[in-house]
């Protein structure tokens, strides 16, 4: 499989109309090409059980450079797969690559979801995240977060488990001052998550750092408290 074949692929499940329905909605200067995501669901699933690992991985870097919108979500669905043969540094490395590039939610969200595989896969990984909390780039801050996700689903979480869920809590913390919307939202959707699963680490989270969060940040993360 071939960056043009791809492309030509997407190209044919363009709806008319959309494009400029997706620029106007993302709000990012980017070609948009008006694929809906099932539609890219479709073709990179059949692309996945085709191709290689080394093919896969070129074809998604390919993808992702072309900044095309349709074709950076493909990229990240590409290698989004909760077990990758041989998962060695690969995969995490080309993820890795494109934060630097997040600049809209909906790329960066996919491109977070394929990091969260292969941090659950590998935990360890999650050490690699602490530089990105210091970012000047707003997206890398906020990919901390989304991509360590996993952590607040768990209702009995393993001593390793709960480190990386504290350790994510008190990155959180230093993120509740941060003015932009999108850190905020971010650290109102950890904790609201987290709080279906370990409700006292919310509220104590909460009393201590929420009067420092945007009001609404506070609301959303204690919708279910």
């Amino acid at each position: 499989m071939q960056l043009d074949d791809a492309l030509a692929q997407m190209r044919a499940r363009a709806v008319a109309g959309k494009a400029d329905d997706m620029a106007a909605y993302h709000k990012a200067q980017r070609d948009y090409l008006g694929v809906s995501n099932p539609d890219i669901d479709t073709l990179t699933k059949a692309w996945r059980k085709d191709l290689s690992l080394d093919q896969r991985l070129n074809l998604a870097a390919a993808l992702w450079q072309t900044n095309i919108h349709e074709a950076r979500i493909a990229a990240a669905k590409l290698l989004t797969q909760a077990r990758i043969r041989p998962d060695d540094t690969a995969a995490w490395d080309l993820i890795k690559s494109w934060v630097p590039d997040f600049d809209a939610w909906a790329i960066a969200d996919h491109a977070s979801i394929a990091g969260q595989k292969r941090l659950v896969w590998e935990p360890e990984r999650a050490d690699q995240l602490e530089p990105w909390t210091r970012s000047d780039h707003m997206w890398t801050r906020r990919a901390v977060l989304v991509m360590t996700l996993p952590w607040t689903k768990q209702n009995h979480p393993k001593p390793d488990d709960l480190a990386i869920r504290q350790r994510v809590l008190d990155w959180a913390a230093g993120y509740v001052t941060d003015p932009e919307w999108f850190i905020q939202k971010a650290v109102a959707w950890w904790l609201r998550e987290l709080s279906k699963h370990d409700a006292t680490a919310v509220q104590g989270f909460l009393e201590e750092h929420g009067s420092q969060m945007k009001p609404f940040a506070r609301r959303e993360a204690g919708k279910y408290l």
